[in-house]
Order: structure tokens, then C-alpha cells, then sequence
């Protein structure tokens, strides 16, 4: 965890310098107004960190809570000043590169040579750094209000042609990717769990993330919980960030909640005349922190022939390969949160192979969830949250 944070802080160090050398540099400030704007810019990265340790250590919920809100809207919105500064700088570079070509080529002609304005090329900076800040300022506010409205219910068939037509239409909720502990607190679970009950499933699958911090700090956010009812079970499986907030107490905090919790096991049930296996694997990476989890499909769905339809609950949509080795037909994921916002949403793309929504690889069907919470920033644009109603078919 040590590297990571140190190596996290690095980049954001190295993004801030970027970010302040194309806005501070430029612009018409008095020295001093400049060393103020550096000082924020400067300041901004560390807050991460600070953040990761307040929720680990802090005993007062209040500070913690609006230094959280402070880090993450300010990491949100310099994310998308990032993004903007960079689309400027590409054109920027291509106009630049442009004049270079038209001007070599005017002197090979012996054509008059149009210079470059410095002063006005200054003057357009300006401009456009108050534009893409103008834009960052407003898609924050738009992806905080995404971010913490209702998850949208999305509606998902997947046609199985070893389902009994008796027993066809089994609803599975899931959720996931909740991220309790930083800016989601106990109303955003509540009302989560409120929705998902009112969906009439016949279980109810959490596919990982549920926390960002440890169990004595966060024990009252995740209570409501236990209110979660299926007739066939409520089920969890852990997630990278379990991983990070102390996996063994939160395993035991889920158990006693109600969950059926799937360590690389499964449980079968019986719906009407057709027998459903819901297996459950530890997270994707699960083994390098504990070396004892770590994600084995095979080890999951045991006997194959056991079951009329097998069932996948993995963390990570990249479990999928292993998946569809061992023989599931189904596996329900998480983890990429559909991508959240510009830039982590082509990010993403680069890690994951499934980013959101239904996939089929082989004879095994994927379905990713965009994430019911959150990570980090409270924003999400373009890319809501979602609970999810899952009716296989025959």
C-alpha cells in the first residue's frame, strides 16, 4: 500500500505541475496572486493521501466527511481541467505544426512568410484556459448531481437454453461497486436497499466494493444492510478496495448482515424444476494481498453437472476468461464503474475487456455493471449508476 500511494502521489504531482504551468504561466497575475494559485495547485495532490489516512484513523465522522468532500470535488474538477487543457494543447500543437509546414513551403516558393503573434498566441491561451475552467466548473456540478441521484434500473434479459421453461424468468438484483466510506455515507445504502427490495428479485448478488475503510469506522453507514431480502438469498463477493480495508473483519461484518458470502465456493438452489448454482470467487488480484484467496473459478463451480445453469459472481469482468474455461454460463461483474467520467473512461477500456453492459465470450455471457456508488470523485457524466434486474430465460 506504501508504493502505491507514493507512486499515485507521484503522477498527481507530476499533473498538477502540468496543469499549473498552462494555466499560472500565461496568465496576467501579480506575483503574488500567482504563488497563491501554485499554492492550491501544489497543496490539491496531497489531499489524496491525507484523505486515505483520515478514514482510517479519524474518530470524528464530521471533519472526516467534509475533508473527504473538499479532496474528491477538488480531484474531480482538476480531472477535468486535465482533460480539457490537453484536447487544447493537441490543437494547439496542430496549428503550430501546421504554420511550421505552410511557412517551408512558402520559403522553397519564395512566398511571403506569415509570422506567428506571440502576443496573440498568449492572448488565446488566456482565453481558452477561462473557457476549459468554465467547463470543468460546470460538468463538476452536472456529475455531482449524476453522481448522487438514484441509481438507474436497468433491465436485462439473458436467454439460456438449459433453462426450464417452467422455471424460466428468475430475476437476480445486483449492486455493486458501493464505495461506502469517503462522500457515500448511511442514506445513500439505505435508500439502495429500498430500491433494491422493491424490485421483487428471487436473490439479490453484491459483486464487490462495498467499502473504502475499516468496519469500527464504518459499521453504521453499512447497517441498513440487513434489511436486504431475496426467497433464494442475498450474496457477496469481495472486491479489490475489501482488500484494502481489512478483508477478514469485513467478510464476518457481511455474514452477520445476511449475505451469503462466496469465497471461491457456491450454493445451489432450486427454482421450479430447474436447478441454479450461484458460485462466488475472491477478486481478480485477491492474492497478492492474501495469498490463501487466491480467484479460482474452477475451484467455484466444483461439479459442473450439479447444476442446470451455472452462475459467475466475480469482482472483475477480466475473471471472464477463466469463466467461461470452467464452464459458467453466466458471470456478473463490476469494478469498472462503466468508466465514471472523462478520463478514467477510456482508461478503463485499457485493462478491462468488458466496460458496461452485456457481452457474450464464447458460451458465456457477461454482464458489467456501471456501479451503484462510486470511486473517488463524486462525479459521474454521461455514465449513471445503476441497480440491475437480471431475468435469465429459457
Amino acid at each position: 500500500m506504501f508504493w502505491f500511494i507514493l507512486i499515485w502521489v507521484t503522477v498527481l504531482i507530476g499533473v498538477y505541475i502540468y496543469i499549473g504551468r498552462r494555466l499560472v504561466k500565461p496568465a496576467n497575475l501579480t506575483k503574488r496572486q500567482k504563488w497563491i494559485v501554485w499554492s492550491i495547485i501544489a497543496i490539491t495532490p496531497l489531499t489524496q493521501p491525507l484523505s486515505f489516512l483520515l478514514r482510517q484513523t479519524s474518530t470524528d465522522p464530521t471533519v472526516d466527511a467534509v475533508f473527504s468532500w473538499i479532496s474528491y470535488v477538488g480531484f474531480g474538477f482538476f480531472s477535468l481541467v486535465l482533460v480539457g487543457l490537453v484536447i487544447r494543447d493537441l490543437v494547439l500543437a496542430g496549428t503550430i505544426i501546421y504554420h511550421k509546414i505552410a511557412n517551408y513551403i512558402s520559403k522553397k516558393q519564395n512566398r511571403s512568410v506569415r509570422n506567428f503573434d506571440p502576443e496573440k498566441r498568449i492572448f488565446m491561451l488566456n482565453v481558452t484556459n477561462a473557457g476549459v475552467i468554465g467547463a470543468a466548473a460546470l460538468l463538476t456540478s452536472y456529475g455531482i448531481y449524476e453522481a448522487r441521484r438514484n441509481p438507474i434500473l436497468e433491465k436485462i434479459n439473458v436467454p439460456l437454453p438449459s433453462m426450464n421453461k417452467d422455471s424460466s424468468e428468475f430475476k437476480i438484483a445486483q449492486f455493486t461497486d458501493i464505495h461506502a466510506g469517503y462522500t457515500i455515507r448511511r442514506g445513500f445504502i439505505k435508500s439502495a436497499v429500498e430500491q433494491l427490495n422493491n424490485l421483487g428479485a428471487d436473490a439479490i448478488v453484491f459483486t464487490g466494493d462495498m467499502v473504502d475503510g475499516n468496519v469500527n469506522n464504518l459499521r453504521e453507514d453499512v447497517e441498513p444492510l440487513k434489511d436486504l431480502y431475496a426467497p433464494h438469498g442475498v450474496y457477496f463477493v469481495t472486491g479489490n478496495h475489501e482488500y484494502y480495508s481489512g478483508v477478514e473483519a469485513w467478510i464476518d461484518e457481511m455474514d452477520r448482515l445476511g449475505f451469503t458470502v462466496l469465497l471461491n465456493d457456491h450454493k445451489i438452489i432450486t427454482y421450479n424444476n430447474t436447478k441454479i448454482k450461484i458460485a462466488g470467487v475472491t477478486d481478480y488480484r485477491a492474492d497478492t494481498i492474501i495469498p490463501g484467496h487466491k480467484s479460482d473459478p474452477k475451484k467455484a463451480i466444483g461439479n459442473r453437472s450439479g447444476a442446470d445453469i451455472n452462475i459467475l459472481l466475480a469482482h472483475q469482468p477480466k475473471s471472464i476468461y477463466e469463466a467461461s474455461e470452467a464452464g459458467f454460463d453466466v458471470q456478473i461483474s463490476g469494478h469498472t464503474h462503466g468508466g465514471q467520467y472523462l478520463p478514467w473512461s477510456f482508461l478503463v477500456t485499457l485493462d478491462q475487456p468488458f466496460v458496461k453492459g452485456l457481452h457474450k465470450y464464447k458460451d458465456t455471457w457477461i454482464y458489467v455493471n456501471r456501479g451503484t456508488g462510486y470511486w473517488g470523485p463524486p462525479v459521474r457524466i454521461g455514465i449513471p449508476s445503476e441497480v440491475t434486474l437480471i431475468t435469465l430465460t429459457s
